[in-house]
């Protein structure tokens, strides 16, 4: 870490602890010097439907839920630990006020999707493949997935640092590619979640998202319907969402 970065964190530090201690003043003073961070997360929300100013003041909120929140034991710099308060915060906001809409359409197939897999599930005591409840509902395979992910309770590792349905997705927590200290400083709170998956759950993430699979191609490899794989995904990102707001 460069030396200007470790000046930072060591203030940042101080800062936290005068707050602790009953110091408003230090609190301001710390939401100050790391309102830059606060301005970059926003400007990924810009564009749906919420002023800069005020998705600015959501991720303020994050910041100050942080300070609050962080102890030094955690041996993570503060940045690192804010940023997915601070985006969940933001994402907490735009899916309660509705900002993320599913189509009537989107409903309705996964309705029909649910009903038919509990009609299978009753008879034949387990769980249809996507092939059996697509051809049971006269759907293609892509039809379904999508109606079956739009249907599932959504969690997301930003979503709030909440949920979900922000779709949040790992994608939350991916920094954009023109800022390498942030993104440093987001792989490093991700690698942290990810080591308390379970292993399955672990091999999951890499098949999806480092090579980059389908479900249905990850499905496969791991020998599970990728139903389950769209299962876990949520598990996995509700687990994932409570490691990182610790």
């Amino acid at each position: 870490m460069p030396e200007n970065e470790i000046h930072t964190e060591d203030v940042n530090i101080a800062l936290i602890r005068e707050f602790k201690s009953g110091s408003t003043a230090a609190l301001d003073e710390l939401v100050s010097k790391n309102m830059g961070l606060v301005k970059s997360l926003s400007k990924r929300f810009i564009g749906r439907g919420t002023d800069y100013e005020d998705i600015v003041q959501l991720g303020t909120i994050g910041m100050i839920k942080a300070a609050r929140s962080f102890d030094e034991q955690y041996g993570t710099a503060f940045s690192t630990y804010a940023v997915p308060l601070i985006i969940g915060e933001i994402r907490r906001y735009l899916r309660d006020d509705g900002m993320i809409k599913i189509s009537r359409d989107l409903r309705r197939r996964g309705s029909v999707l649910m009903k038919a897999r509990e009609a299978y599930q009753t008879e034949h005591q387990k769980e249809p493949k996507l092939s059996e409840l697509a051809e049971m509902c006269e759907m293609t395979e892509e039809q379904a997935a999508e109606a079956l992910d739009a249907v599932y309770p959504v969690c997301s590792l930003q979503d709030s640092v909440g949920d979900g349905d922000d779709t949040l997705t790992l994608e939350a927590v991916t920094p954009s590619r023109d800022n390498e200290i942030e993104k440093l400083t987001d792989i490093i709170a991700l690698r942290q979640a990810v080591a308390h998956l379970d292993c399955q759950q672990r091999k999951i993430i890499a098949l999806r998202y480092y090579k980059e699979l389908s479900q249905q191609q990850t499905a496969d490899i791991l020998g599970i319907t990728q139903v389950k794989v769209s299962r876990e995904e949520k598990r996995i990102f509700a687990k994932l969402r409570e490691e990182l707001a610790k």
